[in-house]
């Protein structure tokens, strides 16, 4: 069944209608993508099964068809809440393995990019930067982190309640800017002294070509890449380095005031070339021009932080079809009988349903239809999709022998 465990108690019986109500008590959801990890109860009305009596003892029966129909209603709840539950790691633009130090960096750039003081009225930048609060709220928690790391989302809540936190999954995208800046976004972060800024390589651009086909199903792609990556060298180099303010005296009543250089000395670096591979992930529907951020995945800088890498969604050619937006174009041709009497064709799509293209009248060449809702996915919008636009074009025989030509003439004579 995917459970671990599950607890069938019934709530209450009535004498009036024979009847038991049974709720399901979901103790360890099944794992699929992500670890998911609450508590559900679902509650089944069922008739009562005729007690079998053996002196003072009786027993009720659960019937196969109600807990079936239970497991099926439990598990459609799971699911729905696995897609529903959101991705930490993804809000960030980060994976699974990322440091402490990648997790900071990132939430401050993006924090910055989507503070509502900067995005005055853009009701989806205050959401982002509230997710973002949220992610590194637990992210940044190591307890926290390895909670939803194994339970998810619901993990954390649960982790919160039995810790006395409230709730849990409250964190103020405010709050959390506040104590990552101490302060408001203004007047440097509340009046306190800013951190010298990190110097950060150069972000890249990157088009990345998908089939139709892929975009219409949603993969999860592997795409080679070879980058520079810092490495150990021989030797040791200075580090570090900042300007100190030095005052001097250089007679009575006479200072000179310089700035001086101070610098660490640490191990020495160079750069390399590597291979590596990215899991690049399709979303169904993604549109020409999206882009996938993978943070700190670009160009390396000595004694900084990488750039970013960001992959731009490209469609690929396709033989038979042209994608524009959400719609799907194909011209689809047809033998000059079907143009005259009509057709009844199946085309079979790209998940494998069938598509049914049917016409009783005359086809002239040229003639487009369409065939609602059997276009692309839109992208993030649950069972929602563009059009298929089929223009027909006919194939016409080469020739006619003078008999063929002659039944045609006798055929169609006072026809048009």
């Amino acid at each position: 069944t995917g459970f671990r465990s599950v607890q069938q108690t019934p709530i209450f019986a009535s004498r009036h209608t024979g009847r038991h109500v049974f709720c399901a008590h979901v103790l360890r959801a099944y794992r699929s993508v992500r670890p998911v990890d609450f508590t559900a109860f679902v509650c089944v009305n069922t008739r009562r099964a005729p007690a079998r009596r053996r002196g003072n003892m009786s027993s009720t029966r659960f019937p196969s068809r109600v807990r079936f129909f239970t497991l099926l209603v439990i598990l459609l709840a799971i699911v729905r809440h696995a897609y529903a539950a959101a991705d930490y790691y993804k809000t960030l633009g980060l994976t699974r393995s990322a440091s402490d130090d990648q997790i900071k960096r990132a939430y401050r750039k993006l924090a910055l990019k989507y503070h509502p003081d900067k995005n005055q009225g853009d009701e989806k930048a205050a959401s982002q930067f509230a997710e973002l609060g949220n992610a590194y709220g637990v992210l940044s928690d190591v307890e926290k982190r390895r909670v939803y790391d194994r339970h998810g989302e619901e993990g954390v809540k649960q982790h919160e309640q039995q810790s006395g936190g409230g709730g849990g999954g409250g964190f103020g995208g405010n709050d959390i800017f506040s104590q990552f800046f101490g302060g408001g976004f203004g007047g440097g972060f509340g009046g306190q002294q800013q951190e010298p800024e990190t110097p950060k390589g150069d972000s890249l651009v990157m088009d990345l070509e998908v089939s139709i086909a892929d975009l219409y199903l949603g993969k999860v792609l592997r795409v080679a890449r070879d980058k520079n990556v810092i490495v150990p060298a021989k030797g040791k180099r200075k580090c570090n380095c900042k300007q100190r303010m030095v005052t001097k005296q250089i007679g009575p009543g006479m200072f000179q005031q310089y700035a001086k250089e101070e610098c660490e000395e640490c191990p020495n670096v160079k750069l390399q070339r590597e291979s590596g591979t990215l899991q690049v992930e399709i979303d169904a529907g993604a549109p020409d021009g999206h882009e996938l951020l993978f943070f700190e995945e670009g160009e390396p800088v000595v004694d900084g932080e990488p750039g970013d890498l960001r992959m731009r969604i490209k469609t690929s050619a396709d033989a038979t079809f042209t994608r524009i937006g959400d719609d799907l174009l194909m011209t689809k041709r047809i033998t000059l009988v079907h143009a005259l009497v009509g057709f009844d064709l199946d085309w079979k799509h790209f998940d494998g349903h069938v598509v049914k293209l049917k016409r009783d009248g005359v086809t002239i060449p040229g003639w487009v239809e369409t065939v609602e809702n059997e276009g692309m996915p839109k992208h993030n919008k649950h069972k929602q999709f563009g059009n298929l636009v089929v223009t027909y074009q006919v194939d016409f025989p080469k020739s006619l022998t003078d008999q063929t030509k002659a039944e045609v003439t006798k055929l169609f004579a006072g026809s048009f």
